[in-house]
């Protein structure tokens, strides 16, 4: 066991009141508030006994410690937006591993080498705290969030840093009438958009939106359906009228992973038939075709609005990532 693998379990469980002890696995950016990774954290201690820490990072916060840590690995998988898994098999950051099940998931959604696998995905709309409005309006629309009504009220990760801080602009930009080649739309909607003051945190923001600090925020429905069915309040998902998008998380095995054979079963049992229903359970849309359940279903927005939500070529947009984001940091930020 390395020192700074301990290290790193001891810093990244501070609440446990029994003595800490050394993690088995170490996945970046598996924070137990996004996607319910909190249950399924429980589900892989229960069934395969391994202790996986929770670890706050976003994509690219995981991707720069993994890139940081390349002469002495200290985690074993990482969690990514596509767009940042595309990256990390860029950088050398990654090893190829099919998990069990790999086969069954669609070509468009995995590395052909097995570098990155989609476990699930979402769709990016606004998740709303209505009792925090004020009584104002639930916003239908991207351009309602200019109106000076909300001027406070709107949040987005930094699309600098966040993969969903990037989908949103994504989603912003092609909503808008932008492409992979002109951002201009969504660098516009921005800059209008700082004249409302909005908010821009770096991390996962669901609790910041359930307390009403953050009343509307940029985010997937699956966050937003949480809310709605699980805390107090009134919560609402929004599929903006112009149009949203669908986005793949993903896993991948750290090069020289320090406990290999212990990430491969932990990314097994995140393709597996019980780990999809665990991200069914937590609304999100599993990576193999299983149908949600109905019960899960009934409580998402009908299909109808769904139909606004278009999925899109992220090898693409992962090419435009980098100019967009000198632009917004230039023009924006």
């Amino acid at each position: 066991m390395k020192l700074s693998r301990w290290v790193f379990a001891l810093v990244a469980v501070p609440l446990l009141l029994q003595p800490a002890k050394a993690a088995d696995v170490i996945c970046y950016n598996c924070p137990p508030e996004w996607a319910d990774w909190a249950s399924m954290l429980k589900a892989i201690k229960t069934d395969l006994g391994y202790d996986i820490p929770h670890d706050n990072k976003n994509s690219g916060q995981a991707l720069a410690q993994i890139l940081a840590e390349k002469a002495n690995p200290v985690g074993d998988i990482g969690y990514f937006g596509v767009t940042f898994g595309m990256k990390a098999k860029t950088q050398d950051a990654l090893e190829p591993y099919k998990p069990a099940h790999w086969d069954q998931v669609d070509a468009g959604l995995k590395d052909p080498d097995g570098y990155w696998t989609t476990i699930h995905s979402g769709t990016l709309g606004l998740f709303v705290n209505k009792d925090a409005l004020g009584g104002k309006p639930v916003p239908k629309c991207w351009k309602d969030l200019l109106k000076p009504d909300y001027k406070g009220m709107v949040g987005y990760l930094d699309p600098s840093s966040a993969a969903v801080g990037y989908v949103g602009s994504v989603a912003v930009n092609l909503a808008l009438g932008g492409s992979a080649s002109d951002f201009s739309p969504a660098i516009n909607f921005f800059k209008d958009l700082q004249k409302n003051q909005p908010i821009v945190p770096k991390q996962t923001s669901y609790a910041r939106v359930v307390s009403g600090e953050i009343p509307i925020l940029f985010d997937y429905d699956f966050n937003a359906y949480r809310a709605k069915y699980s805390e107090a309040g009134h919560f609402e998902f929004v599929i903006p009228c112009e149009g949203s998008v669908v986005f793949p998380y993903v896993v991948g095995l750290v090069k020289n992973a320090p406990d290999k054979d212990k990430a491969k079963k932990v990314m097994d049992y995140l393709l597996s038939d019980k780990g999809q229903a665990i991200w069914t359970n937590a609304y999100l849309r599993p990576a193999r075709k299983i149908a949600l359940p109905e019960a899960v279903k009934a409580k998402f927005l009908p299909d109808s609005d769904y139909d606004r939500a278009k999925s899109v070529d992220w090898g693409e947009m992962e090419t435009a990532q980098k100019g967009f984001v000198e632009r917004y940091l230039a023009d924006v930020h």
